[in-house]
């Protein structure tokens, strides 16, 4: 396998416990301002810029990354999948890859049922087992571009036999493409820790209580179904962060997210955290709320114990310090979310060559 530069950066780096550290794109980037965020955080010293595929196209996003960049990797954090063709995604990843030299990872994500089906107008099905043939398929589509292989894939969900020689991208320099799976629950965990080179989790499951009782024993159970050992899989943590150069700049992005988290965490799918710290209560109580109309009254839900369990605290000169301490050397790739990169650039430099060091 060849090794992009990045990858080689990274190996050489002495820093404990922190695999990469990843710059997180704000989902609501636009399009023309994408190159200077990609030049900023590579200027600032990340390993990776991690796209978003929401408000934007991540896939046109990550191209404009990758164009405007020379050396960090780029990114699709969780490609909304399901409402495209694997074939589709197999194409325009296999051009990122190119363009970037070898810098580009695919990110894939299933989505909940009701955005797949009402906002994307997608039939639902199972999510780990339609990610499992996606998965095959693209990488048998690959093989067929780089190697030649006939095409041969049919499944329950994707059927591809056909690929004329004329129509084919063919081989290109780097055709071992990293790929990653955003996982919540424990069957696209498993899943993730069976096929994929990473798994991105959600903000409200990145603490190390769930990444050590949850995260850990089910990608445990997906790689020993490919016979390989649980450190083969980088876990990407995105932990809310909340930071200020003044206690009034801290206490207002925290109160950021505390009103976040009270929007979040009205959403089953991401109650196990709850259940973790004894707090399975709030779940249901900020749904009806939700449910109700009644924002206002969501954030008192959140008090400051499931701030202490959720959301990273501390002024800037302490954050680095902090996050080594609240992972404790515990063998992840950290994200970072980024926005406005002028405002806190010297900052996060800093930031980066302490966790770094």
């Amino acid at each position: 396998m060849v090794l992009s530069q990045t990858e080689q950066q990274v190996n050489e780096r002495s820093g404990i416990g922190m695999r990469r550290i990843i710059a997180n794109l704000d989902m609501r980037t636009p399009l023309s301002k994408v190159a200077e965020v990609a030049r900023a955080a590579e200027r600032m010293g990340f390993d990776r810029l991690s796209i978003p595929d929401a408000c934007h196209d991540g896939l046109t996003a990550a191209a404009i990354a990758a164009n405007a960049t020379s050396t960090i990797e780029i990114a699709n954090s969780a490609l909304v999948c399901f409402p495209r063709s694997p074939m589709t995604t197999a194409v325009a990843a296999w051009d990122l890859q190119e363009l970037s030299q070898g810098r580009y990872r695919l990110g894939l994500g299933p989505l909940i049922a009701q955005n797949i089906v009402q906002k994307y107008s997608t039939t639902w099905s199972p999510p780990a087992p339609r990610m499992r043939e996606y998965v095959a398929s693209i990488r048998a589509i690959f093989r067929s571009w780089q190697h030649g292989e006939e095409l041969q894939f049919i499944g329950e969900y994707y059927r591809f036999t056909r690929q004329q020689t004329f129509s084919a991208p063919g081989p290109i320099a780097y055709p071992d493409l990293r790929l990653q799976l955003a996982a919540v629950g424990p069957n696209m965990m498993g899943l993730a820790g069976e096929v994929a080179d990473s798994v991105t989790l959600h903000p409200t499951n990145t603490s190390p209580l769930f990444i050590r009782e949850n995260v850990l024993p089910e990608l445990a159970v997906g790689a020993a179904k490919s016979g390989r050992a649980i450190d083969a899989v980088q876990i990407v943590a995105n932990p809310f962060i909340a930071v200020g150069r003044t206690s009034e700049e801290l206490n207002a992005s925290r109160e950021h997210y505390r009103l976040l988290l009270a929007t979040v965490l009205s959403t089953p799918n991401y109650w196990r955290s709850l259940e973790l710290i004894d707090r399975e209560d709030v779940g249901p109580k900020l749904r009806e709320l939700y449910r109700c109309g009644q924002i206002d009254m969501m954030a008192r839900q959140i008090d400051e114990r499931i701030m202490e369990a959720f959301v990273v605290s501390a002024a800037w000169e302490d954050l680095a310090e902090r996050l080594r301490d609240y992972y404790d050397e515990m063998d992840v790739s950290l994200g970072i979310n980024v926005g406005d990169c002028a405002e806190i650039e010297r900052s996060m430099s800093r930031l980066i060559m302490e966790l770094a060091a």
